[in-house]
Order: C-alpha cells, then structure tokens, then sequence
C-alpha cells in the first residue's frame, strides 16, 4: 500500500521517477530533505527555550515549591502529549504514508475543514509575528544589560545607568534583514544549531550563578506556596501574579506553531511522524530539566524577590564579565529564534504571491550569486523588497510599542491553548473518529479544558499587566 502511494505521488508530481529513486527529489517533487533527528531537535530547542527561560524563577517564587514545580511537570507532560498527536498529522489519512501538509494550517484544513483552517491561520500568524516583535524588544534588552553591567561596575551599582534600547533595536533590525534572505527552514540547520547551544550557555549561566549564590550562604527564604501576602502584596495581587505565572509557564513550553513546518524538514527514509516524536522527547526532556533547574535554583537563591530575568534584571552584578557573556549569548540566540519564527511568515507570503503572480519575473525569478567557490546563493527581488519591509516594521513596532512584552505575553496566553492543545486534539479525534462520550473522548476533552481555563486566568492576567503597561507608555522612548 506504502509503495502504491509512493509511485502515486511520484506520477503526479510529473518527476522522473529514478531521479527519485536516486535521492535528487522526494516523493512530492520537492528537492530531497536533509533534516535528521539533530537538526529537528536543535529547530524545536531553539524554538522552545527563549530567554523566558530565566524568568521561571520568578514564576515560581509566585506559585511556590509545591505548585510552582508541578505545574512545570504538567504542562511539559502536555506539550509532548499533543505535540505527538500534531506530528501524526504531518500525513494525511496515513501518518507514515499518506499526502503531506507542509504546514500546521494545511494539516487543519485537511482535518478540520475550511473555517477552523482561517481560524487557525490567523491566531498562528499574529503569534508568530508577536514573537518576532517581541524577540527585537528582548534582545535590546540583553545588549543594553551589557552596558548596564559595565556601567555598574565602573560607577558603582548606585549609580544611575539608563540608556535607549532603539539604537539596538536597529542594529538587530540591520542584521535581521541580511539573515531574513535565508530562503526557507531547509536551510537554517546551523543557525538553529548554533542559537540552541547559545541557550544552553546563558541556561547554564544563570543556573550557576544561582547555585553558587545558594552553596554560600546567600539564599533567600523560600516557602510552599510562594510570594506571601501582607505589607508588599495584596491578596488581589497575589492572584493576579498566580495568573501571569501559569501562562508565563504553559507558554514555555509552546512550540506547536512551528512544529509541521519543522517536521517537514525531515528525509523520507523513515516516516516521518517517528523521527519527529523522538525529537519531541529529545527536545522536550532537555527543555524541561533546563526549565527546573533554573526556576528551582533562582528561587533558592532569591526566595520572594526573585527578578522577572535572572540577568537582564540584575539579580547578579559579579562577575560583570560573565553577566555580558550570557547576555551575548541571548542575543545570538534571539537572533537565531527570530528567524525560525519568521520563516512560517515568509514562506505563507511568498506560496500565495506565487500562485497570484505566477509568470512575474520580478516574484518569481530567482539569480544564482557566488561569492568565492563555496559561497553560492539565489537572489529573488520579490523575496528581497517583502522579507526587508517586514524586518523594518516589527522593529518599527518594537520602538513604538515599549510595553509589547505585555502584549507579547496576551498573545502567548491567547495563543498556547489552540495551537497546543485545541487543534492537535481535534485532529486527532478527527482522524481517528474517536466517538463523543467515549473514554478516550472524555479524556481529550478534560486536557483542552483545563488548558482552556489556564489560558483564559492568564489572559486575564495579561490584561492587567498591560493596563499598568499603558498608563506609562511613551512611544519610541523605551529605556532600561
């Protein structure tokens, strides 16, 4: 049956097919997929540990050592649940032999029909735009960090150090528009590489410094179930805390937006759903101990006070020299994320200005350039003038915008439970045509509920962090 399908495909893509039986093309007519088991995880590790990672201290310190540590377990347990369930969902009907969906909105569509398809499409694209934003902000953040650290360590941490993040911004931008012309996820393999490996730098960084600060002595109070309320805190504030914490951590973990796209970058010598849950494992098992390791250490070390980022907001000033070192690795690795974010963008654009404008020299010629003997690329106008023009907006709304963290985070809540939960669970049942009031059903549906009401309390808690956000907004005047 696999065999039929396989010269089904073949005949259709019009290929001859013993250039693909020798490797020059997939089944779909589509030049061969070099992307492994490594390179899937290095994608889904570079996706999934932003610099969020150090602010789970702070998350814990809100929920404290009982919730706070089960509600990292949980939500890593459901990501790899359902991110098991999406790559299922890669082919159609057969997960290892049936017709592909290059994307996460063609496998909706192919499962769910046409209106979950334009609901899908637009939560995953405004998230995936919002990350790319927000990533310029982040960024800034770290550079000036550095020179904030200098600062306090030649003048004193008493002094008054403060500068503008927009000249980062625009430098981020600059290179970002050079990196944007990397055609497609195929080709982003090192870059993926290097920035998963930048994350385990500063991981490791600020889990040390926070271990150190706990051997010697210098730990904090640390309680059961968190941040205390009295003088410093109100029960409401409490609350609304709790909120912003359990979608700080189940957004974390969200990756579901990019996983098709990932998947799709895998050979074909093996199915392809078998290689992408063993990535998911991989990258989620590594993930998860890094998540616990740096929200459990942090709190230890600053108990109730534990900063939103263990180094951009300076819970360490000592060594100066080591704070710069995982600042710059946030960066690069920031560098390397907006990228993967962006691609799922860049490709949606393109696919339709293909189909809309199929004989214009001008979208879809493409020009060989070489630099040297190794250094070759193609040049494509369209895809030149479109891929600036979006870098130079979401850094222009990244220097408008001071308070999009905010932002970010509503649309992270917004975001996690349908394109990590939802509709992998509804394709899932869609597949399988599992029956209403079954055991099986019942089961899916309490996870998306559940994840429905986390994300609904951390809406509510985004909200009201952007309310304070606004009252002292100043666009263009963002400084640290």
């Amino acid at each position: 049956m696999a065999e039929q399908h396989f010269q089904l495909e073949v005949h259709e893509s019009g290929l001859n097919p013993h250039k693909v039986a020798n490797g020059e093309f997939d089944d779909d007519g589509k030049p061969s997929r070099t992307g492994n088991l490594w390179t899937t995880s290095a994608h889904i590790i570079t996706a999934i540990i932003g610099s969020g990672v150090l602010s789970l201290a702070w998350c814990v310190a809100q929920l404290g050592w009982v919730v706070g540590v089960a509600t990292l377990l949980i939500f890593s347990l459901i990501t790899l649940y359902t991110s098991n369930l999406l790559a299922d969902c890669y082919r159609s009907p057969d997960p290892a032999t049936g017709k592909r969906n290059y994307t996460y909105t063609d496998a909706v569509k192919t499962n769910l029909g046409g209106a979950m398809y334009v609901a899908c499409g637009i939560v995953q694209y405004a998230n995936l735009c919002g990350m790319v934003i927000g990533y310029t902000i982040t960024a800034s953040i770290s550079m000036v960090a550095i020179k904030k650290s200098n600062c306090y360590h030649n003048r004193g941490r008493e002094a008054q150090c403060s500068f503008s993040n927009n000249p980062y911004m625009i430098g981020l931008g600059i290179v970002e528009i050079f990196l944007s012309q990397i055609p497609d996820f195929h080709k982003l393999s090192m870059l993926s590489i290097v920035a998963a490996f930048m994350s385990f730098g500063y991981s490791f960084i600020g889990m040390g410094l926070a271990f150190a600060k706990v051997v010697s002595g210098g730990g904090q109070r640390t309680t059961m179930t968190g941040v205390e309320v009295g003088i410093d805190i109100s029960a409401a504030e409490k609350t609304w805390r709790m909120f912003q914490a359990f979608g700080d951590i189940a957004f974390a973990f969200s990756y579901s937006q990019l996983l098709i796209e990932i998947q799709d970058t895998l050979k074909s010598s093996k199915p392809e759903n078998k290689v992408m849950k063993k990535a998911n494992v991989m990258a989620l098992l590594t993930t998860t101990t890094f998540y616990m390791m740096c929200g459990c250490f942090g709190y230890a070390a600053f108990g109730d006070r534990a900063p939103g980022n263990l180094l951009t907001g300076f819970g360490f000033y000592e060594p100066f020299w080591l704070v710069d070192m995982a600042n710059i690795f946030i960066v690069v690795h920031l560098v390397g994320a907006y990228q993967v974010f962006s691609q799922p963008v860049f490709s949606a654009v393109e696919s339709w200005a293909n189909m809309r404008w199929s004989k214009s020299t001008f979208v879809m010629g493409e020009y060989p350039i070489a630099i040297g003997n190794k250094f070759k690329f193609n040049a494509n106008f369209f895809r030149l003038t479109w891929r600036t023009i979006f870098v130079i907006l979401a850094t222009t709304l990244a220097m408008a915008l001071p308070f999009f963290n905010d932002i970010l985070a509503l649309l992270g809540a917004i975001g996690y439970w349908p394109l990590t939960v939802f509709f992998p669970v509804e394709m899932y049942i869609a597949k399988r045509r599992i029956r209403r009031w079954t055991n099986r059903w019942l089961g899916l549906q309490l996870i998306n509920v559940v994840c429905f009401l986390v994300a609904l309390a951390a809406t509510c808690g985004s909200i009201q962090g952007l309310s304070k956000a606004f009252n002292a907004y100043k666009p263009f005047q963002a400084k640290e």
